[in-house]
């Protein structure tokens, strides 16, 4: 699609946010998938660092939700149906909110588990007991959380394959690194 017919990009700004939080959300994932084959003498080390980057995350996205507000998204292309709107719109905001609701239930199974924060130059203890009642059921929360996440976020990414290469009406470069804004 020539570019004088492309709909408007999002800033560079929200373009890195993006790609920043689509990456380490997905390495996230990953990092959480490995740890049953993990050696038990570094799984500590490894779910610490989970933890860490997974606090980064929800910091980035507090950071982007709280940017949004003040940074309206640029319009969708003429002609996107109604249909579409509301889909992208709802998709938009369950992806957000699985963004926030994840982290907090990853925070409360790893401090009922009894687990210390370790940020290398300090720890923070919160002094509670481990208790499996609370700390199983997070961790389950938060796995089964993290697989629709991953699953909406692949969805999301089909629907903008979708208007790039069967629409054809110029939405992925609205996203994508480099696209003009």
């Amino acid at each position: 699609m020539p570019d004088n017919t492309r709909p408007a990009a999002y800033t560079a700004s929200a373009r890195i946010l993006h790609w920043l939080l689509a990456l380490l959300i997905f390495g996230m994932f990953i990092l959480g998938l490995s740890f049953d084959s993990i050696p038990r003498a570094t799984r500590l080390w490894w779910i610490n660092l989970h933890t860490l980057v997974g606090l980064l995350l929800f910091a980035l996205v507090l950071f982007r939700l709280f940017w949004r507000i003040g940074h309206k998204p640029p319009p969708l292309p003429e002609g996107t149906s109604d249909l579409v709107r509301r889909a992208s719109t709802g998709m938009h905001h369950l992806l957000y909110l699985l963004m926030v609701v994840i982290p907090i239930v990853g925070i409360v199974a790893y401090i009922w588990h009894a687990r210390v924060f370790d940020f290398g130059l300090f720890k923070l203890d919160f002094g509670v007991a481990n208790t499996r009642s609370v700390y199983e059921p997070a961790e389950n929360i938060h796995k089964l959380l993290a697989f629709v996440l991953i699953g909406l976020a692949v969805l999301h990414a089909v629907a903008a394959l979708w208007h790039h290469f069967v629409k054809r009406d110029g939405l992925l470069w609205r996203m994508w690194p480099g696209g003009t804004a």
